[in-house]
């Protein structure tokens, strides 16, 4: 089994559940300790910085010999939870992938990206080569957004899977609730209810031809449409009485070009003539760099590839890029994210650590 192997399945067998996801979630501090061990070993710089309380970035360097650039490899500690696997900390090798939970989302990209880092520091690059392994990106990103607060690089790759694609852009995102206030009485007495629910049907309807009037917008050429949906309702408060209260929550993802106003204005237009509020309860941009742009080229001759792709899903990469930072994505094949069955390809380990090294020559060139 190879360095880069070993160090994956020990991340894998080691459980970092994101504790506002998962029940018994101990979060990433274990993790931590794996990582910040090996990267010891290796001769590499380790700085331990708490994102919150108990739950720590690990900040490895490559320090280079002075003059050069530095590459920014970003990863995530935390995974989802693991409801319906069967010992998903098993590390199991077969058949050329590793499997478990955070196999390919993403442990298994962070200990290649260690292995470049550690291969960068015996090359002797003029730029620094630092690991950033974040806490929180499944829920609130709280790990880079502390990342970025305190540091800053002048290149970096989000080591997110992408099926060894070169990702320049992803959608955002803005969470909604709308909620809609009746009378309540009992249900005999329509005279002195009114009801919650029931108010909520032009909402809806307008909902739902938004979301049919986005899809069918031209959208991004590596994104596609922008969408909207209805993810939750609840409302009422016993089968005998009118409802008083009926809550919607749902999403809207946004394309380059979009913005939280844009996002406002449409809610807005939901609830008009009706007694619905509306409101924004979490958003974050989406994510572009130009192909053009040095890095995307970079990453792209490292890899021997020639196109270049988006992604539906959200990345601390909008987090780095809003900061400042020329960012892309690039990180391994597999399946399973957030499955039952979670798997990564042993083989496209070793092809990214490559790319990531071949890129950190370039970058981090004097």
């Amino acid at each position: 089994m190879s360095s880069l192997v070993s160090l994956a399945a020990s991340l894998v067998e080691t459980e970092s559940i994101n504790p506002g996801l998962g029940v018994g979630g101990s979060g990433e501090g274990a993790a931590a300790e794996v990582v910040a061990e090996w990267a010891r070993a290796a001769g590499l710089e380790v700085e331990i910085d708490e994102a919150q309380p108990g739950r720590p970035n690990v900040v490895v360097t490559a320090r280079g010999t002075g003059g050069g650039r530095t590459l920014l490899l970003n990863g995530h500690l935390d995974t989802v939870g693991v409801v319906g696997m069967d010992d998903p900390f098993a590390a199991r090798v077969r058949d050329g992938r590793l499997y478990g939970r955070g196999a390919y989302d993403m442990k298994g990209a962070l200990a290649a990206a260690l292995v470049a880092a550690a291969q960068a520091r015996d090359e002797k690059l003029a730029g620094d080569v630092v690991v950033a392994c974040v806490t929180d990106e499944e829920l609130a990103s709280a790990g880079t957004e502390r990342l970025v607060s305190v540091r800053s690089a002048d290149a970096a790759i989000v080591c997110e899977p992408t099926d060894e694609r070169i990702c320049t852009a992803h959608k955002g995102f803005a969470g909604f609730q709308v909620e809609t206030r009746g009378r309540a009485a009992h249900r005999s007495r329509p005279d002195l209810g009114a009801g919650a629910i029931a108010a909520r049907g032009p909402v809806l309807t307008r909902l739902a031809e938004l979301a049919a009037r986005l899809v069918r917008e031209p959208g991004d050429e590596l994104l596609g449409p922008p969408s909207a949906h209805a993810s939750l309702i609840e409302g009422g408060q016993e089968y005998s009485s009118y409802p008083e209260r009926c809550l919607l929550t749902g999403e809207r993802r946004t394309l380059p070009g979009e913005t939280v106003g844009d996002v406002e204005r449409e809610l807005r237009a939901l609830v008009d003539g009706t007694d619905a509020t509306a409101h924004i309860t979490f958003a974050r941009e989406p994510f572009q760099i130009d192909p053009s742009h040095g890095l995307p080229r970079q990453v792209a001759r490292a890899a021997g590839e020639s196109g270049f792709f988006g992604i539906a899903f959200w990345t601390d990469a909008a987090l780095l890029a809003e900061a400042g930072i020329p960012t892309v994505l690039y990180g391994p094949a597999g399946a399973g994210a957030h499955a039952t069955e979670e798997w990564v390809e042993l083989e496209s380990l070793e092809r990214c650590s490559r790319v990531y090294l071949e890129t950190a020559r370039a970058v981090c060139a004097a």
